[in-house]
């Protein structure tokens, strides 16, 4: 069943372009207790189905940009290489370490993203006040 849960809320997420690997790294290590190596390598195979599935629905409604996709894949693909071989050689502990410091940046430019944006409508609606 958790399985199910898990896949289900990746999927959604991963189909709305938010990361749903990360979320599918965090729900295998946290809540079903995978090694943190076996999770991110999970991530790998779950991202080709469900990135297939968002790229043809995301390209009938013409929101990719192809060129830049491809060029962005690319180097993509160089750096998955490298990538790939700097996350075997480091050790579980450091990996997770590296994850959670990943996530935390990502979370406090997400909230100073939204932040600016209320500070904006903030400002404007004094501004439509005066």
């Amino acid at each position: 069943m958790s399985e199910i849960i898990i896949g289900l809320v990746s999927g959604i997420v991963s189909g709305t372009g938010m990361g749903g690997g990360t979320i599918l790294i965090f729900l295998l290590s946290f809540w079903m207790g995978i090694e943190q190596h076996i999770a991110q390598a999970t991530n790998l195979i779950f991202f080709i189905p469900t990135s297939m599935v968002a790229i043809i629905v995301n390209l009938k409604n013409k929101n990719i940009d192809v060129k830049l996709a491809l060029m962005i894949s690319l180097f993509g693909i160089l750096g998955a290489i490298i990538g790939a071989n700097i996350s075997i050689h480091i050790d579980v502990g450091i990996l997770k370490k590296c994850f959670g410091i990943f996530l935390a940046i990502i979370a406090m430019h997400e909230i100073y993203s939204i932040f600016k944006i209320y500070a904006k409508q903030y400002k404007n609606s004094k501004n439509k006040k005066k």
